[in-house]
């Protein structure tokens, strides 16, 4: 059954990144969670040029220029799942479409060093998408990939859990949960990692100081001691977490705090921003954060806001494997970093592209004069991670498969030296000529998560797409992949359009 909810921005650009595990950053431009609305330079566009015209489309002889910080949270997509599959919808604020596709595999080539591969492909929109207004609008994907890293060679780790241990915590599939997934990583970690573990309630406490992995017993045992109490006084937590990480700094080290909540803060500071004041000066872009979320009730807003200013990222779980998989393979396998404070910037050729839009990615606007500002914060990329960028682009009426549409820039600074360093590749209109149907099975994934999304964020789907084209498209992607997170996209759609 096709979605009956009206379109409210015509055309499309989706912004999209696919990660296991990494560290990023990103802010809500939203800030539902009542922090400051104007937020860093990071989280806002603050360059000369006006803000897209109505409908969503950024016209290029106003803007020719679209400029990001890199990003690979995934939350907003495990937490809507879990909603679907619960038979109820998430709010349209927590959806955010590039976390949709973040949680689904790509198939870049790496490069050979440290820096990123950029690979461009795209295509015609599938024959059942009807843009508005009509035009030529072609999809251009974008993908950028980082070398993986052998577990084996990685730097040793230094990570602080800060465990949620309030009341709200008693629910299954939370502390329960949390504690299962750490006692699995304990066992995988190498003797040289270290952990410590911190439990928060109304107040906080350290349970084990930083401990080297050898030492194993202590740290399950740690685990173990792990009790629900009271209220959640996150800010506490995280004040006490960054504290011990930092007396346990190791030079060398992948040095990490790790929250682990439902994050609905309820004493103490319960916004991002003067919590985040708080271990500013400990952070300091040494140790970086990496929230996992969980509950049938959560604190996304908190969470993601957390993790974008804090120089890391949010997953969310909601089931035993799940959360056994992110700690025992993913995590182990990204811990450290390959790039900082990544940016993208897209220039498009105003005398091609007539108008481009970008979906998602709404708080991670930089400002295009700050492109190369490395004060900016920008996003932080671990190993063997992919990041999209798919983009709507309407050409002009001129346009033809020799003329240029846009050169994409990448900027990062080295973990070490901090040295800056920009790659960038030309794309033609004859990259974005084929037909959707001939195009790459993973970029029919990237197009039905990010309107999915879409339609579950505004109902702008309404007559552009359906659900039930979304589904079918998913599963055709699943066939062609075999990959099983594909075919479970396809089912959550379905889902979702029977609770429509």
């Amino acid at each position: 059954m096709a979605i009956t909810r009206r379109i409210r921005r015509p055309g499309t650009v989706v912004l999209v990144l696919t990660a296991l595990v990494a560290t990023a950053a990103c802010g809500s431009s939203a800030t539902p969670d009542g922090a400051d609305r104007a937020g860093p330079p990071a989280a806002r566009h603050t360059g000369a040029a006006p803000p897209p015209a109505t409908g969503g489309e950024t016209e290029t002889e106003r803007d020719a220029e679209s400029t990001f910080a890199l990003d690979v949270d995934t939350a907003s997509y495990g937490y809507a799942r879990r909603l679907i599959t619960e038979g109820r919808m998430p709010e349209p604020t927590a959806v955010r479409p590039e976390e949709f596709v973040n949680s689904f595999a790509q198939d870049y080539p790496e490069p050979a060093g440290d820096g990123f591969a950029i690979h461009v492909d795209g295509s015609r929109l599938p024959e059942a998408h009807r843009s508005e207004p009509a035009g030529d609008v072609r999809l251009m994907r974008v993908g950028l990939r980082t070398r993986a890293e052998d577990g084996e060679r990685r730097p040793d780790v230094a990570l602080t859990f800060v465990v949620d241990v309030s009341g709200s915590m008693s629910e299954p599939g939370r502390l329960d949960l949390v504690q299962d997934a750490l006692h699995t990583l304990v066992d995988r970690l190498r003797p040289s990692d270290s952990v410590a573990i911190v439990a928060f309630s109304s107040e906080a406490r350290t349970l084990r100081g930083m401990t080297r992995a050898a030492d194993a017993d202590r740290l399950h045992a740690a685990v173990a001691d792990l009790r629900v109490r009271s209220s959640t006084n996150l800010e506490a937590g995280l004040t006490l977490g960054y504290e011990v990480a930092r007396e346990g700094f190791r030079p060398g080290a992948t040095n990490r705090v790790i929250l682990l909540s439902d994050g609905l803060a309820n004493v103490g500071s319960t916004t991002a921003d003067p919590i985040l004041r708080q271990v500013r000066e400990q952070a300091d872009k040494q140790i970086t954060l990496l929230g996992v979320g969980v509950g049938s009730e959560y604190g996304d807003a908190l969470m993601e806001r957390l993790a974008d200013r804090g120089d890391g990222m949010v997953v969310y779980v909601s089931q035993r494997d799940q959360a056994r998989d992110v700690f025992a393979r993913q995590l182990p396998a990204t811990l450290s970093v390959r790039a900082l404070d990544a940016k993208a910037q897209v220039s498009f050729d105003p005398a091609t592209v007539r108008s481009y839009r970008l979906i998602g990615y709404d708080n991670r606007a930089v400002a295009d004069e700050d492109f190369r500002d490395d004060r900016v914060d920008g996003g932080e990329i671990g190993p063997g991670h992919s990041v999209t960028a798919l983009y709507a682009v309407r050409l002009t009426d001129e346009a033809d498969r020799s003329a240029p549409v846009a050169r994409v820039h990448v900027r990062w600074l080295d973990p070490t030296s901090r040295a800056a360093t920009e790659s960038d590749r030309r794309v033609i209109v004859g990259d974005l000529s084929g037909d959707f149907d001939r195009a790459s099975p993973r970029l029919w994934t990237c197009y039905a998560a990010a309107y999915f999304a879409e339609v579950l964020r505004t109902g702008s789907g309404g007559h552009e797409v359906s659900l039930d084209g979304l589904a079918g498209i998913a599963r055709e992607a699943a066939d062609s992949t075999g990959d099983a997170a594909v075919r479970d996209l396809a089912e959550i759609i379905d889902r979702a359009r029977e609770l429509d």
